[in-house]
């Protein structure tokens, strides 16, 4: 048995296919990619089961989650990331690389005058 119960547009050739079926005689349910292209339509290997033992368990996180939790935060704004703290520019970054870099070469020069011969 097979029933697809629905699919979701993942990009203009992959839909993700969610049904229930009967795999190797044991029910489950299959959340699968599915292709559509000049090379290839059908199911990709990419996706997980369910086994219908464990569809119980499955649903309950699934049904755990809130729709707050799954809307997308809107991107920070270029000022609001310059200003965050331990949030650095490119250029600063790249200054403080270069000064990190002169005292460092600064104290191996010094360490090897204080090296002893041998």
């Amino acid at each position: 048995m097979e029933k697809d119960i629905g699919k979701i547009p993942k990009n203009d050739t992959t839909d993700i296919v969610v049904r229930v079926d009967d795999f190797g005689g044991k029910r489950g349910l299959t959340v699968r990619e599915f292709v559509t292209s000049d090379r290839y339509t059908g199911f990709t290997k990419a996706g997980v089961r369910i086994p219908a033992g464990e569809f119980a368990k499955f649903k309950e996180m699934i049904n755990s989650i809130s729709e707050d939790e799954m809307k997308e935060e809107p991107e920070p704004a270029e000022s609001e990331a310059a200003n965050a703290p331990g949030q650095e520019t490119l250029d600063k970054s790249s200054d403080a690389k270069a000064e990190d870099k002169s005292k460092s070469s600064e104290s191996s020069e010094k360490g090897k005058e204080n090296l002893p011969d041998y």
